[in-house]
């Protein structure tokens, strides 16, 4: 409740900070400031939004609530292009940098998969991961991880288990997902929300 009324609360406020922003822009004549503006404010939320565990869905809820409906198109880019950014920094990130937490935590039976990880090709991870889920009849969780990264990335609270900018990092690190085919993934599981919006004229306020 005290999350929900935080974000209430910031929501409120993103929408006063644009509306007057607005407003001076076009009574002083510098409409052609606007643009300018928004392109600040939504390179922010992307940055925002490719941090883990910061709360992607409600922040983009709370931008269309401030901005409108008219800015539905962009915050999807900037929402997408966020969680793209979160997944290439994963797939960039050394092996050696997650080791030296792991040590650091005492996690010495990570430490060990994660060795045996790194040796391995992309198929023989995705086996590797799957061999490791409880149960005989998870492995479809791994074989249709395109679909499940679209599903974990929409589903509400999914802060608790990272946010989607920590999803799409730990997406990238794994080295189970084809760059190509997880940027696609990213673009269209964040599009229904905004691109409705847009096409609908709805309004969040």
């Amino acid at each position: 409740m005290v999350r929900l009324a935080a974000l209430a609360v910031l929501a409120f406020a993103l929408h006063l900070l644009f509306a007057w922003a607005e407003g001076y822009i076009l009574e002083n004549e510098q409409g052609w400031t606007m643009p300018g503006f928004l392109v600040v404010a939504l390179l922010i939320y992307a940055v925002l939004i490719a941090i883990p565990f910061v709360p992607g869905i409600e922040i983009g809820l709370m931008v269309l609530a401030a901005g409108g409906g008219d800015i539905a198109p962009f915050v999807w880019l900037a929402t997408a292009s966020g969680l793209t950014m979160a997944y290439m920094v994963g797939c960039k990130v050394p092996y050696r940098w997650l080791h030296r937490i792991l040590l650091d935590l005492h996690l010495t039976r990570a430490c060990r998969m994660l060795e045996e990880f790194e040796t391995l090709s992309p198929p023989e991870r995705a086996g590797f991961i799957a061999a490791q889920l409880p149960g005989r009849y998870l492995d479809w969780i791994v074989h249709y991880r395109y679909l499940h990264l679209a599903v974990l990335i929409n589903v509400p609270g999914n802060s608790i288990i990272g946010g989607g900018g920590g999803i799409a990092f730990v997406s990238g690190l794994s080295g189970v997902f084809r760059a190509p085919l997880a940027v696609l993934t990213l673009f269209a599981a964040t599009a229904p929300v905004p691109l409705t919006i847009w096409l609908f004229g709805w309004s969040l306020t």
